[in-house]
């Protein structure tokens, strides 16, 4: 499918959707691609996972949890077809790898691929034909700190291709880039019970994600966007009777550190750092309103003799800041210990909604 130009993909590329949200005071940013939860696992569970155990995947949840993996060494890709009702060309990859180190230390690269489908504009001689994509390739380093906490940093580079270097209607147009960086933090505690081989573990976390200079995609569009800058903190629960069959459980609360929209006026003038932290308290409407700029994610697992596992989960926002609201399900599959296979689908409540038949895969090795 070939995007042709038109005033939706000008307000795709500059808007932020800022523009039909005003009225509304979403919070919204450039990059989306950065904030979605690219693995079949968390995705059944709600697209929550800031406090799961870990596995590969963890350089896109919290890093920290690195330190804390049951394997030395675990790789895993992920494919998502995205909005594939509107756009069935248009899908995300995500793949990801870490090490475990001497002293309570894990190292990990990931990367997460974005193709938005391709783009031509033949009504202008001077831009060609290309095939629009977003990717960020991250290095991440995770120590633990004492028996029961762990910390985590990720740096990204960001590269984002929506555009050529053209003049378009009197702008200016480029590819843009940047780097951010995440910071996280993770607390466990497990009990076992030496005469019943009961095991119950709880665990919190906390990530702030995506944080960085801003982007900008060329001359004439006025102003720099602000990155996803997302905070998550999460708690789970996990409990065993025997190990035969595992209950684990996570809640998620996520907040976008963005300027709240405001009528007549650009937010996204606003420097960096003071935009992303008086995101607490930049909501016209108060303390009632910035509570419900927070989303929750909640989801539960259960494991059979670490073989087979059914999941399933809910999302939801405030109906006054994008009321996006889906219900998640999912299974996964571990062969000869070694290698396992995952699977989610997404069932969103209205009816209509572009997410319809969205769904992830996930393979991984783990050694």
């Amino acid at each position: 499918m070939k995007l042709l130009p038109s005033g939706l993909f000008c307000l795709f590329l500059f808007s932020n959707a800022e523009l039909s949200a005003q009225s509304l005071r979403i919070p919204s940013s450039q990059l989306s691609f950065l904030q979605r939860a690219p693995d079949a696992r968390s995705a059944a569970m709600g697209e929550a996972g800031v406090a799961l155990s870990a596995d590969a995947n963890a350089t896109f949840w919290n890093a920290s949890k690195l330190s804390f993996a049951d394997k030395d060494f675990c790789a895993s890709v992920s494919y998502l077809p995205w909005l594939r009702k509107v756009v069935p060309e248009m899908w995300q990859g995500y793949g990801s790898a870490y090490k475990k180190l001497p002293n309570g230390q894990a190292v990990a690269l990931s990367f997460n691929y974005m193709n938005n489908a391709e783009v031509d504009f033949p009504a202008y001689a001077n831009f060609r034909f290309y095939e629009a994509n977003q990717s960020a390739i991250s290095g991440t380093y995770s120590r633990r700190l004492g028996n029961n906490f762990s910390m985590g940093f990720t740096l990204k580079y960001i590269a984002s291709r929506l555009t050529e270097n053209v003049l378009l209607n009197g702008i200016e147009l480029r590819n843009a880039q940047t780097t951010a960086g995440d910071l996280s933090v993770y607390y466990r505690k497990q009990f076992t019970s030496e005469t019943t081989g009961e095991e119950v573990t709880w665990s919190l976390g906390a990530v702030l994600s995506n944080v960085g200079g801003k982007i900008n995609y060329g001359k004439g569009t006025e102003t720099n966007d602000f990155l996803p800058t997302t905070l998550k903190v999460g708690g789970g629960f996990s409990f065993t009777k025997n190990g035969d069959h595992r209950f684990n459980f996570i809640l998620d609360a996520i907040k976008l550190m963005v300027p709240t929209p405001q009528y007549a006026l650009n937010v996204n003038n606003k420097p960096m750092l003071s935009g992303v932290l008086g995101s607490f308290t930049d909501a016209p409407g108060g303390f009632r309103e910035e509570m419900q700029e927070v989303a929750l994610a909640a989801g539960g697992e259960y494991w059979y003799k670490d073989v087979l596992a059914l999941r399933g989960g809910y999302f939801g926002e405030n109906k006054n800041k994008g009321n996006l609201k889906y219900f998640t399900a999912g299974a996964g599959l571990r062969i000869l210990k070694k290698y396992s296979a995952d699977f989610a689908y997404l069932f969103p409540v209205e009816q209509g909604s572009p997410l319809t038949q969205t769904f992830r895969l996930t393979a991984s090795v783990h050694l």
